[in-house]
């Protein structure tokens, strides 16, 4: 698996991982390699993580948590009836887009410099976070009866929406979720960064 250790998207799959227990080889890179012909080569996208299994060559965050959960046949985090399935998919596609625009974009303002908005994308995340907190109301996992890799994609950048500015005071079913998630057996946690709310907690 190639990742970056600030990258939510690398974390994901290196949560999945660690949870299945796989016997994998973690290749951390600088932001540098990303642009090398040879990386270029597996993810012409220019995007970590990659995972590479034999032959095969996965990249995508989310793509990697479907093969993942395929290959290890683990029918509990990706499972096969019509409705669990369908709500697992739109979740992926919550965390591939308005989680990416709202509490990943919120984060990479602080800890990388992008020239996003923070107003706009903060109030992005927290329209995304009350949908969540929403989805939630009732019940311990955001798709099925037990964790799945929805919850997994959704992880990442929630729990660290702090970092951006986004206070998650507000969503109690949220916070719940996440020491669930947390509490997981293998649960491995994603690197901190002292910014935006983060930094201001440190200093008091």
């Amino acid at each position: 698996l190639y990742y970056l250790s600030l990258s939510g998207h690398s974390h994901r799959a290196r949560l999945f991982l660690s949870i299945l227990g796989a016997d994998v080889e973690q290749i951390e890179l600088g932001g540098g390699d990303l642009r090398t012909a040879e990386f270029l080569r597996m993810n012409p996208f220019g995007q970590v993580p990659v995972l590479v299994d034999g032959d095969a060559v996965i990249a995508d965050s989310n793509a990697i948590l479907v093969y993942l959960a395929k290959k290890f046949d683990r029918k509990d985090w990706l499972p096969e009836s019509a409705v669990e399935a369908a709500a697992v998919q739109k979740w992926l596609s919550v965390a591939a887009n308005e989680i990416a625009n709202g509490p990943c974009a919120a984060r990479l303002i602080t800890v990388f410099k992008a020239s996003f908005d923070p107003e706009d994308t903060i109030a992005k995340a927290h329209k995304v976070l009350r949908l969540v907190e929403q989805a939630l109301a009732g019940r311990d996992w955001i798709a099925a009866k037990g964790p799945t890799i929805a919850d997994i994609a959704l992880y990442s950048y929630t729990s660290h929406a702090p970092e951006g500015n986004v206070d998650l005071s507000d969503y109690s079913n949220i916070r719940s979720w996440l020491a669930r998630v947390e509490a997981l057996p293998g649960f491995l946690p994603f690197a901190e960064t002292p910014v935006g709310l983060r930094a201001s907690a440190a200093n008091g």
